[in-house]
């Protein structure tokens, strides 16, 4: 009687977590959806806008022959000056001044245009990516769901402690509790905070204006500036992080590159990148994990080692990916800090995934050395 009632607790545990996970892949594809909505709304702003900037950039050419011809006729009249009555010299120099003016006004207006066709661009690529994870994560669900559905309905029927179901069902929970919790305190603690802290100076810079104050309200409206830069930065990092799209626009080593230089100028330290070997496009699977690889190993450098100087190498031959991480950092002792050492440990699971190697060289006060070599059988 008892079995047969904690059977029931933990068929009814199952079902509330199919459908916590159906909820999900529901909200899932709602956000798809309205992302999907955005993006066709904002290509075809996109669309609009480069048409229109095709003509201004068409119309400014021809308005500039015009200045250009006008500049030459003032030129004439201004060089046969008694030649030519008043009315006319006037004509044409209040045609000139027109054209000139209306071609400025043409080129301001083609600026803006590019300013918006450019942002239109990014929230665009921002928007697909926010796409592809979403219908990326949608696909996990359906295979976490026929799980839930059939295979673990099997495991419960194996499993001779309900406890041992019970747990592992709040395992999930937990772990999805867990990543929420980390995304949304990474969100609240940066661009969020960020954003509320523009709003606040954006009402300060109004308050100032009214008051009469121009140049103070000059002073706030750069201060504000300065921290849209800021929240700008933020909310790339948190894409760049997740997963940088000039990794499959570019490839390994120009991201790299890029990256490197980000933090080498974000932290205020020296970050020499070398690339000895071939420079050449590798498979996704391998891209993706020696640039996680060079991030976490960056990451552990700058926080842990509080190294000033990294070195990193990367070398590609025909049958061989070699990268090697170099600090001037305090150190460790690697059999020390082995057991506690997660972000080294991540990373030697992915090397081990593709069959790779990889080897650390430490010392309290000489700094850090890693060496990750992968055997490579790509084109």
């Amino acid at each position: 009687m008892a079995q047969k009632l904690e059977e029931k607790a933990l068929d009814h545990v199952i079902d509330d977590v199919i459908g916590m996970v159906q909820n999900s892949k529901d909200e899932i594809f709602s956000i798809s959806e309205e992302a999907q909505k955005e993006y066709e709304q904002l290509n075809k702003e996109l669309q609009e806008t480069k048409e229109q900037v095709t003509k201004h950039i068409s119309d400014g050419e021809e308005l500039e022959q015009k200045v250009q011809f006008s500049r030459e006729r003032l030129f004439e009249v201004s060089q046969d000056f008694d030649h030519h009555s008043e009315n006319e010299i006037r004509e044409v120099y209040e045609n000139t001044h027109a054209m000139q003016t209306k071609l400025a006004i043409s080129r301001q207006e083609e600026r803006v245009l590019h300013d918006k066709r450019d942002d239109l661009e990014r929230r665009l690529l921002s928007l697909d990516e926010t796409i592809q994870r979403s219908e990326g994560l949608a696909s996990k669900i359906t295979v976490v769901l026929t799980y839930l559905n059939d295979d673990f309905r099997q495991v419960n029927e194996m499993i001779e402690e309900a406890r041992e179901k019970q747990e592992f069902g709040l395992k999930i929970i937990e772990a999805q509790e867990d990543e929420r919790r980390k995304i949304s305190r990474e969100i609240h603690d940066g661009p969020a905070q960020m954003l509320a802290n523009i709003l606040l100076r954006s009402e300060l810079v109004d308050r100032t204006f009214r008051e009469g104050s121009a140049d103070e309200a000059l002073c706030e409206i750069r201060s504000v500036r300065k921290m849209i830069r800021s929240s700008l930065y933020e909310v790339r990092r948190i894409i760049y992080d997740l997963r940088p799209m000039a990794l499959d626009d570019l490839g390994l080593i120009p991201t790299m590159k890029k990256y490197a230089a980000t933090v080498a100028d974000y932290n205020d330290i020296e970050i020499d990148f070398t690339t000895p070997g071939l420079e050449k496009r590798l498979e996704q699977k391998y891209e993706i994990a020696f640039f996680r690889l060079m991030q976490e190993a960056l990451q552990n450098a700058i926080k842990h080692a509080e190294a000033s100087l990294i070195d990193v190498r990367l070398e590609i031959n025909p049958a061989m990916i070699e990268m090697q991480v170099e600090d001037n950092g305090k150190g460790f002792d690697p059999a020390l800090k082995q057991d506690k050492s997660f972000g080294l440990i991540g990373m030697r699971e992915r090397v081990e995934m593709l069959d790779g190697s990889l080897s650390v060289d430490s010392t309290i006060g000489e700094g850090t050395s890693i060496t990750i070599q992968v055997p490579y059988v790509g084109s």
